[in-house]
């Protein structure tokens, strides 16, 4: 298969992916009342929690196939992020080797995992159960 219909088809399920997940959020959201009051309601035989589980795969899937679209797209974002972002103070191109452009590439998911992993982790410190 040609390069060109695999990124036509990975952003047709990154689509459909992105609909669903949306779909399901307004499910979540408008049509069950808050979590802690839907216990017992159903729609199409499930629960707010099976919903809620949907919703979290439906991300899941949808965050994995951003990953190996990012992945196909590689060269491009590195050559953006390196010709654009990072010019010389008089405003010239720099000009950088594959090598350089992939550790700056690879260095920014580093530190936005980081920062989400550091989210996380506040989060899981900060949350109080019922009294």
């Amino acid at each position: 298969m040609h390069r060109t219909m695999i990124n036509f088809w990975l952003d047709v399920t990154l689509l459909f992916l992105f609909l669903a997940g949306l779909w399901t959020s307004f499910v979540l959201r408008f049509v069950f009342p808050p979590g802690t009051l839907a216990t017992d309601w159903r729609l199409w035989g499930w629960t707010y929690d099976h919903w809620a589980d949907c919703q979290f795969v439906l991300i899941s899937i949808f965050a994995l196939a951003v990953l190996i679209h990012v992945m196909l797209h590689w060269t491009w974002v590195c050559g953006v992020m390196t010709r654009q972002l990072l010019r010389k103070k008089d405003g010239k191109r720099r000009i950088w080797g594959d090598g350089i452009r992939t550790l700056y590439g690879v260095g920014l998911l580093v530190v936005l995992f980081n920062i989400l992993g550091v989210a996380f982790a506040a989060a899981m410190l900060m949350v109080k159960g019922p009294s």
